[in-house]
């Protein structure tokens, strides 16, 4: 079998047309296969009439009417057209779309509703909404601020006024002042996108499973699973709540090209702006986008989908990432990311498939060389391009990786680990997975899809089944969801965050229990309807008391000290007076007080990164002299000191001391610097204000 395939690669001549066969092994990847040509995972099309030219060709689909519909059928079939979606029912079409904006309403409705509980967002002042975010959402409010001032200055500033939220009896929020508003203009959209997102939810559960209960029980699995979902709800303006709704729109897209005999300029060129939407908030899109490649290229090796396929994904990827380096201003990071040097290696893996298939070894080894070839050909690449460039700009996440496996520890790895949301998976994360049986349904989807596939290598590998492949397992899209949802449980085990790529997942990987292809043999003897809903009123137990214990979370934000803090640099340091301390902190006093800061919450950038290092040397032990100079060399006139930082620890080895032991051994030992400024700042600070959490130190110039 290995020696015939190599011969007719060999002696590929052009030959007569031949009827394809109805299926072939998912051996080697699929033939080099032109877009328009059945791929090895679709029976070829009945011969249809003679065209016009009287050249024989499948049957055209009757065009849609017109008129009929109106305006927005005539939209939706345009949209089908360009996309190469499948005809359905115009009922079924406008249902399906009907349900989803339904679903959007709703979860929108459900997030507003949690964070006016929480924050008695309606009520607060400018300043206050201001305030009630905090770390890398104030760094993205600050910037839409200076936007608009920009915009006021050259009169293009348009003003809108919109309800963010309503309260109890309450009338439209009034004193969101439109767009001019940061706070109010980020919770608004962000809330918009992410009611958008679940109505996506409902048609990728709808595409992927065949079946509009299989939308249902993705969007009531997100609900019942909401607090391992999102955080959305407690801190909109997240990069993550930017970037994730056109993430899901990207895997939907991607499954749809998975799934499509023929694709289609408008899915390439829709696949190309959910990707640079997708990258151009966020700093960790770029590995979400690693293991989605790196699944499809182990999709590719195994056979479950053609070369011509996924050389396409990979050009539409490097688009997209060229784009985003253009848009970003020439974010170096981006072409020396793993990402990139992934994208350019299975680029090469592919051009290289004639002298691949030349080699002679068994089908498995040939798959291994691939995935070793693909493995240290992206990190040998990866190591040179940032050599070449000077680049360290994510030298961090590659030493957090390696801090998961190994005892590496430095400044900048314990600074996350030590946060929990950087830390591993805690330990209940799977328990309440069981609870709401979210875990048990994806774990049969899960084995059903593996027994399949593993039928499927068995055959190859024994040589069993050379040109036979198993009917009612023809679609990769299966494969690449089964191995996306392995690549994001490693994700989400490894830092805990990450849980956002895995929970969602999760709820999509569900839907597949109403999958024919995968439960025929059950729903021929039990209704589908009829086991979803009783999988659906068992998973509604815990669901519905995980949601009633979120809708009876009531708060309202107060934090005096920060106010006082921010009033007093308001109206008693001048314009240009540059800021230094914790990064929580100084994006409040950027977006609040409008005044330079030397560091914030942006923690990518290498620069930052050091000008960080050297800020939080005043929670070490080195002296106050040193740290001083640095200070000077910076051009700080103040340093907001935070005693609760000197002390504070999330767990043994994280408090800021202990963590600069590990950096500056030579020093361990001795007295916090900070508790020593706490006491008596001088003679080389002066304390210019001072309440019960901050201590405005003035830096005294020689």
């Amino acid at each position: 079998m290995v020696l015939q395939a190599r011969n007719k690669h060999r002696e590929a001549a052009p030959k007569p047309p031949q009827p394809p066969r109805a299926s072939q092994s998912p051996l080697r990847g699929a033939p080099d296969a032109g877009a328009g040509e059945p791929g090895p995972e679709r029976a070829p099309r009945s011969p249809g009439r003679k065209g016009a030219a009287g050249r024989k060709g499948p049957r055209a689909e009757p065009a849609a009417p017109s008129a009929g519909g109106g305006l927005g059928g005539r939209l939706v079939a345009g949209l089908r057209g360009a996309l190469g979606l499948r005809r359905a029912g115009r009922g079924r079409t406008w249902t399906t779309l009907l349900l989803a904006a339904f679903a959007a309403v709703l979860h929108w409705s459900h997030i507003t509703h949690l964070f006016e509980n929480d924050r008695h967002f309606s009520h607060l002042s400018t300043l206050e909404r201001e305030m009630a975010f905090r770390t890398e959402m104030v760094i993205l409010a600050s910037w839409y601020r200076i936007y608009t001032k920009i915009m006021d200055l050259i009169g293009l500033q348009t003003k809108i006024c919109w309800t963010v939220t309503r309260g109890e009896g309450l009338s439209p929020i009034e004193s969101c002042e439109g767009l001019g508003d940061p706070a109010c203009f980020y919770v608004a959209v962000i809330f918009i996108l992410n009611g958008l997102m679940m109505a996506l939810f409902f048609i990728y559960g709808t595409y992927l499973s065949g079946s509009r209960l299989g939308g249902l029980v993705t969007v009531l699995c997100f609900f019942f699973n909401h607090g391992e979902c999102t955080r959305v709800m407690w801190t909109p303006p997240l990069r993550e709540s930017f970037s994730y709704p056109f993430l899901v729109l990207q895997m939907l897209l991607v499954t749809h090209i998975l799934r499509a005999t023929k694709l289609y300029r408008g899915s390439l060129i829709a696949l190309c702006i959910s990707n640079v939407f997708f990258m151009l908030p966020w700093q960790f899109a770029q590995f979400v986008l690693l293991t989605q490649i790196s699944s499809l290229f182990a999709v590719y090796v195994v056979g479950y989908i053609d070369i011509c396929k996924l050389r396409k994904i990979i050009y539409i990827h490097m688009i997209s990432l060229a784009l985003c380096f253009v848009l970003m201003f020439g974010n170096s990071m981006l072409l020396t990311s793993y990402y990139a040097s992934s994208l350019v290696i299975i680029w090469g893996i592919l051009e290289m498939k004639p002298r691949f298939l030349k080699i002679n070894v068994s089908e498995l080894s040939l798959w291994v060389i691939q995935g070793c070839f693909w493995l240290f050909g992206t990190v040998v690449l990866k190591y040179l391009t940032s050599k070449i460039f000077g680049i360290a700009d994510d030298a961090h996440i590659g030493n957090l990786l390696t801090s998961k496996f190994f005892s590496y520890k430095d400044f900048d790895t314990l600074l996350y680990t030590c946060a929990a949301e950087f830390d591993f998976m805690e330990k209940e994360t799977p328990l309440r997975y069981t609870k709401t049986l979210l875990l048990p349904v994806v774990l049969v989807v899960f084995i059903a899809i593996v027994k399949k596939i593993i039928s499927d290598m068995w055959g190859v590998l024994t040589k069993q089944q050379t040109h036979i492949r198993k009917h009612q397992f023809d679609h990769g899209e299966l494969v690449y969801h089964a191995l996306q949802l392995l690549a994001y449980t490693v994700l989400g085990i490894l830092i805990m965050r990450l849980k956002l790529f895995l929970t969602p997942h999760m709820c999509v990987m569900a839907s597949l229990i109403c999958s024919r292809q995968l439960f025929g043999w059950l729903f021929c003897k039990v209704h589908p309807g009829a086991v979803v809903f009783a999988i659906l009123a068992a998973m509604s137990i815990q669901g519905s008391a995980n949601l009633q214990t979120q809708w009876n979370i009531v708060g309202e934000f107060s934090n005096l000290p920060q106010e006082e803090l921010i009033e007093w640099i308001k109206y008693s340091t001048k314009p240009d007076a540059v800021f230094a301390g914790a990064m929580p902190t100084m994006a409040s006093v950027k977006l609040s007080a409008l005044r330079p800061v030397v560091n914030h919450p942006h923690y990518e950038d290498a620069g930052l990164r050091a000008r960080t290092k050297i800020v939080y040397s005043m929670y070490s032990r080195k002296a106050a002299e040193e740290v001083k100079r640095e200070l000077i060399k910076l051009q700080v006139n103040y340093y907001i000191l935070e005693e609760s930082w000197c002390i504070r620890r999330s767990k043994p080895g994280c408090s800021m001391p202990e963590i600069w032991d590990v950096e500056d051994p030579a020093n361990a030992g001795k007295p916090p610097l900070c508790n020593l400024l706490v006491k008596d700042s001088k003679p080389h600070f002066a304390t210019v204000f001072q309440n019960s959490v901050y201590k405005v130190l003035e830096v005294i110039e020689e």
